[in-house]
Order: structure tokens, then sequence, then C-alpha cells
């Protein structure tokens, strides 16, 4: 059995140790905003936090997260920051088709949370891990922007 938190829950899975740990995510936990893009880590649908760090979940065996914190697109939407993100992205247009959304809410909040008050080239730094076929990413630059105005003072970790 592989142990780990996940949203703030501990859990255990016998899964294989070379499943990848967002099928495990998606398919065991039925949490489905971590998305497949890729499935190579080069589009970061599949974004999730891993110990309070950015990671690829697509890239990610099981075997390797015991003990580890795991924090999907689900295990933040109750905070306030998801709330500024969630508000910025829909003010400034930033979703379309929805699909990379999960992921570029995770990076946002993890550049944020880094930096919180972000040029653009810092904004386009930290989203680079992401793609988006739809909204050519002036909108998504705009609304990690906003996020950061609206928010000031929030995006620190406690």
């Amino acid at each position: 059995m592989i142990t780990f938190t996940l949203n703030g829950r501990k859990v255990e899975t016998d899964a294989p140790p070379s499943a990848r740990l967002l099928d495990v995510i998606r398919d065991e936990y039925l949490l489905i905003g971590t998305k497949e893009g890729c499935g190579e880590g080069e589009c970061g649908a599949c974004s999730i936090f891993v110990n309070n760090l950015l990671q690829n979940s697509c890239l990610i065996p099981i075997g390797s997260i015991e003990g580890a914190e795991i924090v999907t697109i689900e295990g933040i939407m109750e905070s306030d920051q998801f709330k500024i993100l969630d508000e910025s992205y829909s003010e400034a247009g930033g979703v379309q088709c929805g699909y990379c959304i999960p992921g570029m809410v995770m990076a946002s909040a993890a550049l944020l949370a880094q930096n919180p008050h972000p040029s653009e080239a810092e904004i386009r730094e930290g989203i680079s891990g992401n793609l988006c076929r739809c909204t050519g990413y002036n909108m998504i630059v705009d609304a990690i922007n906003l996020a950061a105005k609206k928010g000031d003072g929030l995006w620190q970790k406690k």
C-alpha cells in the first residue's frame, strides 16, 4: 500500500508503483479536474502540487509519492486564493474551452505564492509550462495580473 495525503485527507492505494499519479487521482479518487493533455509533461493540464511544488502528475509514478502531500484543483477550490483567481479569469475572459484552466489556475496560484506582484514577463514565464489552444494567452495574463491586484497580501504562504 502507498499512503499519502490527498487534498488534506490521508489516503492509500494498492495501485502498482509504476502507475501514474494522474491516473490514480482521476480513476481511483474520481478527481477529474486534473486533466491529461499530452501525457508527456509538456502541456501542464495535469498540474498539481506535490509537497507545495507545482508538478506534472502524468510524469509521477505513484510509488514515488509515499508520505507526500498532494493537492489538486479540487483541493484549492475552497480557498480565498482560488475564489480570486476564478473571479479574475472570468472577468478577464481567460477561459474559453476550459480544458487547460485547472492547470493554469494551479500554475497561477504557484506563481502568485512565490511572487505576489509579478510583471507581465514574470507571469508569462510562470505559466510557460502550460499550453492553451484557445485564448492566445493575453487574457490569461490579464487574469493573473488582475488576481495579483485583487488578492494583494493574500498570496504569501502561511
